[in-house]
């Protein structure tokens, strides 16, 4: 047990308030999903990072790893969640904790209609490398094309 008294000193440097409006900022395209980068570096997270994902009908992404934690949780629609190679069915609020390093990957389970996830990463330096080719990205730096305007 740690021995150093409790304190009212944040964990991290200050920064102001926000509110965040997904429906006013902008999307990030990956195929047919759009992505909405929600806590970052921009508003002064030092900690974490936080967005949604916007699946089309029949969409997914790649099995992926990434270097630290990340939680999901769905927040429109059904999905498809593999992990470690198993694949389980999630729906609305169900959420998903997945340590550094398994592959994992979400796809819509439905081909029709729109499916939404939250997702965090424990590190304001999440990556992404991609089980297929090996490649290694920041997760941040994903976030810099935007997409067609959103409905």
């Amino acid at each position: 047990m740690s021995s150093t008294p409790a304190t009212d000193q944040p964990c991290c440097g200050s920064f102001p308030p926000a509110v965040l409006r997904p429906a006013e900022l902008p999307s990030f395209g990956r195929g047919g999903a759009r992505t909405i980068p929600l806590v970052t570096r921009a508003v002064g997270a030092e900690v974490f990072l936080t967005g949604q994902t916007l699946f089309e009908g029949g969409a997914g992404i790649p099995l992926h790893t990434h270097n630290c934690p990340e939680s999901v949780t769905v927040l429109e629609g059904d999905a498809v969640v593999e992990i470690d190679g198993t694949e389980h069915h999630v729906t609305r609020f169900d959420t998903t904790y997945v340590a550094a390093g398994p592959p994992h990957r979400f796809r819509n389970a439905s081909a029709t209609e729109p499916m939404r996830i939250l997702w965090i990463y424990a590190s304001v330096d999440a990556t992404r490398t991609l089980v297929e080719t090996g490649v290694t990205a920041r997760v941040d730096a994903e976030h810099t094309e935007p997409s067609t305007p959103r409905a």
